[in-house]
């Protein structure tokens, strides 16, 4: 414990902040390969986890910081946990820790020591310990901490990042004011408000009744399908960048330096707004942030694809400051960490989840009124990622780890241009057209029919077994097999029969053998599907799609092209994958199309020939 004992003697000459660890209980499948930060033993068990009781199956692990602790050794650990908030500081400081784990969001040149330079690499296998900053992420051997403190004052500089991190300086804890009986008065003049704003607000509707527009927004959720009815649409356009569930745990789950003893009160509203009731929950707010600072607010959402938003929080919350990273749930949205920057001129939004998700905080951002909306990036979580492919954030997060990880993300974030894309308001009306039932946006594509049903039933089966969308690649073919069902039951044959297409006011006709129609804003479908390709590889006379242009394309799905747009969508790998299990749903999903007559036995063999080539 040689480290330890130096930083207690640093810490007792030097003004270092210090904060708790907010301790969770983890599954020790999920802390594997993790050192206790409290011991420096491996987290991983000696003996099987069969043989081990369900205590020593479980871990703690920090929802601020990501370290490790045994259970029996986490009452034992420092007050080394990251300190969102330094207001009143002059200066960052460095808030150096004893690396728990290998630093997987790291460029070569920060695996040496900021002060000898020398490799840092080894003491993870047994070497030297070393210090690792939490801010900057720098390294610095033990034995030359001193030193370098002594020589540069300790100062950090944020790191490569420092323009995208929040900084702790501009960090303020937020307190209310007064004791009980001021949260007694408090609570009961917001319900009076709020039994007076809804008295008045029914009051005006029925004054107003019979003048409500068309296109009024009753309902404007988005969620990962497509929408199965046809609409009328109005265009928007958001600013998006183009480069090449538990909130936030936020108030509690983050710390403020022990040293800063600046508050700030904030007064009672007269009436109660949503913002009010969303500031509440706020522990801070930021204050007189620098003109050239770009801060980063990040939103996740741990249901999309394969569900490693745990992962990503925890790696962000090193990267950047825990304040600014927000998990989206069914009970939070991106709202409350709009809130919180809502005084920031310039900042920028990475949205961590797939399509369905990324339409949400667009949706938000809508409500918010901005001047000039803050532009957002993708970081591809969900399983289709259409709109992060046509934005070239990549596929999905396989892609993106090999391409150098979340380091390489936020660089492509600072040097990202802007884009626009054009958003669509949908409104859904009843049959006579008079009165709308609906109101949603939409970014990607609107599906009627068989696109439409299959995306139905994957929402419905996610949300009822969310364990089994455990794997981007397994989704996809999830999403392959209820297409294939949907095919073999042919059950939109009557589409073009039951459903009227009028563009531009003039009424087309479905093709007879169609079973869907798709209303398409951008150019990829079904997770890279590229509509206008034709099947001999020869291009058509079709103009090139934008994603700005303020037009929509409408295409027809016939059940044999929508049947080798899902070979194509399920054959399309999904890197570091299992792909066993999945090559086996496959060749079920062939065989009973064979059954059913929707291909031969010639197309079946050569479809297996080309699963096994791609997933070889």
């Amino acid at each position: 414990m040689i480290a330890r004992s130096k930083r207690k003697n640093f810490e007792r000459t030097h003004k270092v902040p210090t904060a708790e660890h907010v301790w969770s209980v983890e599954s020790l499948l999920r802390a594997k390969g993790l050192k206790c930060c409290v011991c420096l033993e491996s987290i991983s068990p000696a003996q099987p986890l069969g043989q081990m009781t369900t205590s020593e199956n479980m871990v703690h692990r920090c929802d601020v910081c990501g370290a490790a602790a045994h259970m029996i050794c986490s009452s034992n650990s420092q007050k080394d946990c990251k300190c969102v908030s330094m207001f009143g500081s002059k200066h960052v400081v460095h808030q150096w820790t004893v690396l728990w784990t290998d630093i997987a969001d790291q460029s070569e040149e920060a695996q040496y020591c900021s002060y000898c330079e020398e490799p840092c690499s080894g003491s993870f296998l047994g070497g030297p310990p070393i210090y690792c900053c939490m801010w900057c992420q720098r390294l610095v051997h033990v034995d030359c901490h001193s030193s370098m403190a002594t020589e540069t004052g300790d100062i950090c500089d944020l790191g490569p990042f420092k323009r995208l991190i929040l900084s702790p300086l501009f960090v303020k804890t937020r307190s209310k004011p007064g004791g009980i009986l001021s949260s007694i008065t408090h609570g009961a003049n917001e319900f009076a408000s709020t039994v007076r704003g809804h008295l008045r607000n029914r009051s005006k509707k029925q004054k107003e009744h019979s003048r409500v527009p068309s296109d009024c927004n009753v309902g404007d959720s988005n969620d990962d399908s497509s929408c199965d009815t046809a609409a009328n649409a109005n265009q928007r356009a958001k600013d998006l960048k183009s480069s090449g569930d538990n909130v936030q745990r936020s108030a509690e789950n983050e710390h403020d330096s022990s040293e800063s003893d600046c508050k700030e009160v904030i007064p009672e509203p007269r009436r109660l707004h949503h913002d009010d009731a969303e500031g509440a929950k706020l522990k801070y707010i930021l204050d007189d942030l620098p003109a050239d600072a770009r801060p980063l607010l990040v939103f996740i959402n741990k249901r999309s694809g394969a569900q490693r938003g745990d992962s990503l929080k925890h790696r962000l919350h090193f990267l950047l400051n825990p304040v600014q990273v927000f998990e989206l749930s069914s009970s939070q949205g991106p709202e409350i960490g709009l809130l919180l920057f809502r005084k920031v001129p310039h900042f920028r939004i990475l949205v961590c989840g797939g399509d369905g998700t990324v339409g949400w905080v667009l949706d938000a951002i809508d409500k918010q009124n901005y001047e000039s909306p803050p532009p957002v990036a993708i970081l591809p979580a969900g399983t289709g990622n259409d709109l992060s492919r046509v934005l070239s954030w990549g596929g999905g997060l396989g892609a993106v780890e090999k391409q150098g990880g979340l380091c390489t993300v936020l660089h492509d974030i600072e040097h990202a241009a802007v884009t626009i894309l054009d958003r669509w308001k949908v409104a859904i009306e009843d049959k006579r057209g008079k009165n709308v039932l609906m109101v949603k946006y939409m970014n990607n594509y609107l599906g009627i029919g068989c696109d439409a049903k299959v995306a139905l039933d994957i929402h419905n089966l996610r949300e009822e077994n969310p364990e089994k969308f455990y794997s981007q690649f397994l989704n996809k073919v999830l999403y392959a097999r209820e297409g294939a069902k949907s095919m073999i039951d042919r059950t939109f044959v009557d589409l073009p029969w039951q459903v009227r297409l009028e563009v531009d006011g003039t009424e087309i006709e479905i093709p007879e053998d169609s079973e869907g129609v798709l209303v398409a804003n951008i150019p990829s479908y079904m997770g890279g599907v590229d509509l206008w390709k034709s099947e001999d590889d020869n291009p058509d006379n079709f103009d090139p799609q934008s994603i700005h242009d303020k037009m929509v394309e409408v295409v027809s799905i016939s059940g044999t092209w929508h049947l080798g747009t899902l070979q194509a969508f399920m054959l399309r790998r999904t890197i570091e994958e299992s792909l066993g299990h999945a090559a086996a749903i496959v060749t079920d999903v062939l065989e009973n199309a064979e059954s059913s007559h929707l291909i031969t036995a010639s197309q079946k063999r050569a479809l297996l020939q080309e699963m096994a080539l791609r997933l070889s």
